[in-house]
């Protein structure tokens, strides 16, 4: 039985010596191993760098630069509440999801993505977002935020 265990030791160790052979012959001469190296003690710095689980162009604005909190909204998380449409600025009044109420006029930046108010009209107010779409052409994508009535919700 040791007869065959020092038999099967000496065939390995016999395959080892003859591929570190081949190995050696295979290098050319002037050859270097490469050797792996530890890193320096590199961080990543995001600055400059657009975040890669957003879509491109989303958020786009200055870094830096302060966001109003109608801006951190997405627009489906806000409510349209009340309008004053018939006067030469119109106004109308939408709430967060806390019950805070902001007045916004046409112009007012809102949501996430650069939207804006175009128009305020009865019952409605419309809303425009630039975006890239998959091909990265830009689309501009218009929103309308409808007025609920009690008439309205009894229909």
């Amino acid at each position: 039985m040791t007869s065959r265990i020092t038999l099967g030791l000496g065939l390995l160790m016999a395959v080892a010596l003859h591929a570190r052979a081949r190995a050696e012959e295979a290098r050319s001469p002037g050859a270097q191993i490469a050797r792996a190296v530890e890193p320096e003690d590199t961080r990543y710095d995001p600055t400059g760098r657009r975040d890669p689980f957003r879509p491109p162009g989303a958020g786009a604005g200055h870094a830096g630069e302060p966001r109003s909190p109608l801006q951190r909204y997405e627009i489906g998380q806000l409510k349209l509440v009340a309008i004053i449409y018939d006067t030469r600025d119109p106004r109308a009044v939408v709430e967060d999801e806390q019950g805070l109420g902001y007045i916004v006029k046409v112009g007012t930046p809102i949501g996430p993505n650069g939207g804006q108010v175009r128009a305020i009209q009865r019952g409605k107010v419309t809303i425009t977002e630039e975006s890239t779409d998959y091909y990265g052409e830009p689309r501009v994508n218009e929103v309308a935020m409808e007025l609920r009535t009690a008439q309205r919700g009894n229909q």
